[in-house]
């Protein structure tokens, strides 16, 4: 008897409860209004092709839409902006495989390289072109350090890192005695998204003189990059917005509006500090009319090492430079597939069965 072969899906599609709805007539490009980007590091490089399709695709349906970005997240929103998005996105894939840290590295010596690399990605009109994007609206989550996270020297950032691990895990609010919440924001952005929460949030208006300061702070994780000082900001230590907001559980979409997040996963981690907290879950009222993307357990298991990049890979080849290069090339390569079914499933949704979000 002749085998039966299942085609095993590339792609996952979870959606919310109203969205769910609006996908019974398909997903259209003007339903989008907003699309949240994670913190996640070198995960960004196996995204680049789903990236590379989404924003290919909403450019059939010009409207204004807010970017929301933690940290990668916000790089990648960055990327999406030039006047060539995919040439951008292929840019930061290749500049972040190509980056590379000696034995006994630094962390002045990392930031500095950092610092490089953000330059090298944008160029130099990538700035001027986020600002005067016409359509689309960038927002960055920082936070604002308190108390000993405020420091850098290792050995008290160690501990006020300790502290707001103990107090999130006795209740996500808590973590408003360790950190702010600060959205740098495009000044025209209507702010929809803007939560409602018990963590102090503020906004900074991005401009000419902030923005890539705001980039390089967005991405600044404690102990491995310096934080900033945001220009026009209160005097304190400026760091990667994924500390409150990790996968970004805000109010997302209204109405009939779609909230669609390409993410290197198919869970909603709310916070960093919440990674190993499995009973901390995102709000069903804020993902209600969200569209999520998410690589599916099949293709990643295919990928070399059976996952996306990772942060620690660096460490993992440390000395092996060549060879964590080629296997993060072949993530992003491989990502095209990931690109390729979400516009598949755009004209054949049967191809794919949606899940509760």
């Amino acid at each position: 008897m002749t085998a039966i072969h299942i085609r095993q899906p590339v792609l996952i599609v979870k959606a919310g409860r109203r969205a769910r709805q609006l996908l019974q007539d398909g997903l259209r490009p003007e339903q989008v209004s907003m699309l949240p980007g994670a913190a996640g590091g070198p995960k960004a490089v196996g995204l680049t092709g789903l990236d590379q399709a989404v924003f290919r695709w909403l450019e059939g349906a010009p409207r204004e839409r807010d970017l929301v970005g933690a940290s990668i997240g916000g790089w990648r929103f960055a990327c999406a902006m030039q006047p060539d998005p995919a040439a951008a996105l292929a840019r930061l894939a290749e500049r972040y495989t190509e980056e590379g840290y000696r034995p006994g590295v630094t962390t002045a010596q990392i930031t500095a390289q950092t610092w490089q690399m953000l330059r090298d990605v944008m160029g130099e009109t990538g700035l001027e072109n986020i600002l005067r994007h016409p359509r689309h609206r960038l927002s960055l989550l920082l936070v604002q350090s308190r108390g000993l996270s405020n420091r850098e020297d290792k050995a008290a950032l160690l501990t006020g890192l300790a502290l707001a691990a103990a107090l999130n895990a006795l209740s996500r609010p808590l973590l408003r005695h360790s950190f702010s919440r600060v959205i740098c924001h495009d000044p025209r952005s209507s702010l929809r998204f803007r939560p409602q929460d018990r963590i102090p949030t503020w906004l900074h208006a991005l401009n000419a003189d902030n923005l890539e300061t705001a980039l390089m702070g967005t991405v600044a994780i404690p102990g491995f990059l310096h934080g900033v000082q945001l220009p026009q900001a209160p005097q304190a230590v400026y760091r990667d917005g994924g500390l409150t907001d990790y996968h970004i559980d805000f109010p997302f979409a209204h109405g009939d509006e779609i909230a669609l997040y390409p993410h290197f996963t198919d869970r909603i981690v709310p916070g960093w500090f919440d990674k190993s907290l499995p009973w901390r879950k995102p709000s069903e009222a804020h993902h209600a009319n969200t569209v999520l993307l998410a690589p599916s357990r099949e293709y990643l298991a295919a990928l070399p090492g059976h996952r996306l990049p990772d942060r620690k890979d660096f460490h993992h080849y440390l000395g092996r430079d060549e060879l964590r290069r080629r296997h993060w090339r072949a993530a992003s390569a491989e990502s095209q597939r990931l690109g390729d079914a979400f516009l598949e499933w755009l004209e054949r949704p049967d191809r794919i069965a949606v899940q509760a979000l």
